[in-house]
């Protein structure tokens, strides 16, 4: 039984590792607790999970920095 739902395997379509996928939504979480309005309507209350749904929506997107050697 996941942990989680939706499971941290469908959330990695979104990233491209769980390394990633940590990062963006805590990110996305911060902004919440920061004030950001959510970009989905829910009964949730608690960033965390309101950041893993918009996520597995795929409203949130990552910026990949360029190597700087380039």
């Amino acid at each position: 039984m996941a942990m989680t739902n939706p499971s941290v395997i469908s959330l990695l379509k979104h990233a491209e590792c769980r390394y990633t996928l940590v990062v963006k939504v805590a990110k996305r979480a911060r902004q919440l607790v920061g004030g950001a309005q959510p970009l989905i309507e829910t009964k949730e209350t608690k960033p965390l999970s309101i950041a893993v749904d918009e996520i597995n929506r795929g409203l949130i997107d990552h910026d990949v920095p360029r190597d700087l050697d380039e």
